[in-house]
C-alpha cells in the first residue's frame, strides 16, 4: 500500500539533491523539478504529514472556504488562517477578497455550479469520465490575486470506491503542498461519506516542484524525521446534493481528526511576490 508520507518525503529529497536551481516571482530563488505524481491509498490513514505539524485547521478552513464559492479574507481570518494578506497587499486591491479564485470558479465558472453537477454525477452517472472540476478560468485570471496552483481536479468511481485526482502547476514543497494533501484529502473524504462510498486513492499530479532556498535546511531537518503513523479522521456527514444549496461551515460540518501525533512544527518564511 502506497503511503503518502514515503512519496513526500521522495519528492522532497529528489528536489534536495538534484533540483535545477531557478529564478521566481519572489526573488527568493528555487531549486524544482517538473512533472512528479504522488500517491496515497486512504486506508493507511488521513494524508496528513507527520514530519512537522500541520494545522488541520487551515486546511479544513480553506478547503470549507472553497466549498462556500467564497473568495474572501474576513472568512479565512476569522478562523485564523491570515497566509493570503501579503499577496492581497501586494496586489493592490482594496475589496478584501482574492478575487475570483477558487470558490468562484468551483461554484460559478461562468454560471456552472462545477461542484453540484460533480456530486450529482458521483450518485447518477458513477462510469462518467467527465466528473471534474476547473478552477482555470483564463478571462478571469486579471482579476485574481494569484492564477490557482492547484487548477483541477477528477474523480473516478468503481466497484464502491471513489479516487481523486488533482492537477497543480506550481507545487512548494516544504511549505504549500502538505497543505494541498491535507485538502484535498479531506474533499475525497467528504465526497465518499456523501455518497456511501469508500475513499480510495488521492494521487496528485504536480508540474514545478520546489523548494525555495531559504527552505532548503528546514527540508533536511524534516527529512530527518522518522515517519509516524497517520491519524484517522471521523465525519459527521459528506457532501451530497441537498448540502450544496447552503454549506454554512463549520457549524453545519462536525469533522475531528484523531490521534494526530506529529513532530513539532519546523518555521520556514513564507516568500511572496513582488
Amino acid at each position: 500500500m502506497i503511503n503518502i508520507e514515503d512519496k513526500y518525503r521522495e519528492l522532497m529529497a529528489e528536489v534536495l539533491d538534484r533540483g535545477a536551481a531557478k529564478e521566481d516571482r519572489t526573488g527568493t530563488g528555487t531549486r524544482s523539478v517538473f512533472g512528479r505524481t504522488i500517491k496515497h491509498d486512504m486506508s493507511m490513514g488521513f494524508p496528513i504529514l507527520t514530519g512537522k505539524k500541520i494545522s488541520f485547521n487551515a486546511a479544513r478552513t480553506e478547503l470549507l472556504w472553497i466549498l462556500n464559492g467564497r473568495t474572501d479574507l474576513k472568512y479565512l481570518e476569522d478562523n485564523g488562517v491570515k497566509y493570503w494578506r501579503p499577496d492581497y497587499e501586494r496586489s493592490g486591491r482594496t475589496d478584501e477578497t482574492l478575487g475570483p479564485v477558487y470558490g468562484k470558479q468551483w461554484r460559478n465558472f461562468q454560471g456552472v455550479d462545477q461542484l453540484k453537477n460533480l456530486v450529482h454525477a458521483i450518485r447518477t452517472n458513477p462510469d462518467s469520465r467527465r466528473m471534474m472540476v476547473s478552477a482555470w478560468n483564463p478571462s478571469d485570471m486579471p482579476d485574481m490575486v494569484l492564477p490557482p496552483c492547484h487548477y483541477a481536479f477528477q474523480v473516478y468511481v468503481n466497484d464502491g470506491v471513489i479516487d481523486l485526482m488533482w492537477q497543480q502547476r506550481s507545487a512548494d514543497v516544504f511549505l504549500g503542498l502538505p497543505y494541498d494533501i491535507a485538502m484535498y484529502g479531506l474533499l475525497l473524504e467528504m465526497l465518499a461519506k456523501g455518497s456511501d462510498l469508500k475513499p480510495g486513492q488521492l494521487i496528485g499530479q504536480l508540474g514545478d516542484c520546489h523548494l525555495y532556498n531559504n527552505h532548503l535546511d528546514q527540508a533536511r531537518e524534516y527529512l530527518n524525521r522518522p515517519n509516524r503513523a497517520l491519524p484517522k479522521l471521523e465525519l459527521e456527514r459528506g457532501l451530497s446534493d441537498n448540502l450544496l444549496g447552503g454549506l454554512n461551515i463549520p457549524e453545519d460540518f462536525e469533522i475531528k481528526l484523531l490521534i494526530y501525533n506529529p513532530y513539532p512544527a519546523i518555521k520556514a518564511p513564507l516568500s511572496v511576490g513582488k
